[in-house]
């Protein structure tokens, strides 16, 4: 049995997108756990584990963010398949490899399928890296990653009765999948990017505040510091490392308000042109007509 799961904050975006994901990709025996969020999502995950850990015929529990819909008509087949390996203790539709941090972006993004869709702007969407076959990039690959993204992660049901998610880390919302693949990395079990598809039903802004961000990038980096290779490690002495760090954050900041100003000004050329045309003699002329197209037959 395929168990689903995911952490409410607001109810009718679950109902819209994550429930109906689990409907859909769910089979006539499965459960979905799914509970309103208390404290941390450390914390609702972990009451989710503790539920599905219950199941003697547990074969896996998907995890997924709220504002995500998963779109795959095979996916209990595809996570089947990947599990029949009984070392792999986690699966995400979105993996990388060469990470270091929370920042798993900043590795090397070997799969990503799911496409973004937002609202903001009249509404539109993003496909990932490896949506589309035809334009699939040659180093694309499913298979063995260092860290999954955590919008969704479906967990064996040895990492379900084994692991737990960190709630040391305290109440960020951000690092809780990189620890998690460290966990299952770091007990021998291997973390897996497999050809999940879903919809991402997100906002343009990604990181709505800095300081969670930093927090949970701080606390996860010390915590893993020394016991597996790689993770924290750049170079220079941490002195350097501190100066970079301010660096490229200054730069990055200052990026970012080039990106806003972009924006600022493309949204005001939309609204403008949205407005001349509204106020247009032809739209105007037309009206009639448009309004009788959209009368009920008789």
């Amino acid at each position: 049995m395929i168990a689903f799961g995911s952490s409410i904050t607001a109810p009718a975006v679950y109902e819209r997108h994550a429930w109906s994901g689990f409907r859909r990709a769910g089979e006539t025996d499965s459960v979905i756990l799914s509970r309103r969020a208390e404290g941390s999502i450390f914390h609702s995950y972990n009451a989710i584990l503790e539920q599905a850990a219950a199941y003697e015929d547990l074969e896996a529990l998907v995890l997924a963010h709220q504002d995500v819909e998963i779109v795959d008509s095979a996916f209990c087949e595809k996570v089947r398949r990947v599990l029949s390996d009984p070392d792999v203790g986690v699966i995400g539709c979105v993996g990388a490899i060469g990470v270091r941090s929370i920042a798993w972006w900043e590795g090397s993004v070997t799969w990503a399928s799911f496409v973004h869709r937002y609202a903001e702007l009249g509404g539109g969407e993003f496909p990932s890296l490896t949506w589309s076959d035809a334009e699939m990039p040659p180093y694309a690959r499913r298979g063995e990653v260092d860290t999954v993204d955590g919008l969704l992660m479906v967990l064996s049901p040895w990492a379900v009765r084994n692991l737990r998610f960190d709630e040391s880390l305290g109440q960020p919302l951000h690092g809780y999948d990189f620890d998690f693949c460290l966990q299952v990395r770091a007990a021998g079990r291997k973390v897996i990017a497999e050809d999940l598809r879903v919809y991402h039903h997100h906002s343009l802004a990604l990181v709505d505040s800095p300081d969670p961000y930093v927090e949970a990038h701080r606390r996860v980096a010390e915590k893993w510091d020394g016991r597996l290779a790689h993770v924290g490690e750049a170079p220079g002495d941490w002195k350097t490392r501190a100066r970079r760090a301010e660096a490229e954050a200054s730069a990055t900041r200052a990026q970012v308000r080039s990106w806003q100003l972009s924006i600022d000004v493309r949204r005001r050329r939309h609204e403008r042109a949205m407005s001349e045309i509204a106020g247009s003699l032809s739209l105007r002329l037309t009206e009639p007509l448009r309004r009788l197209r959209r009368q009920p037959p008789r």
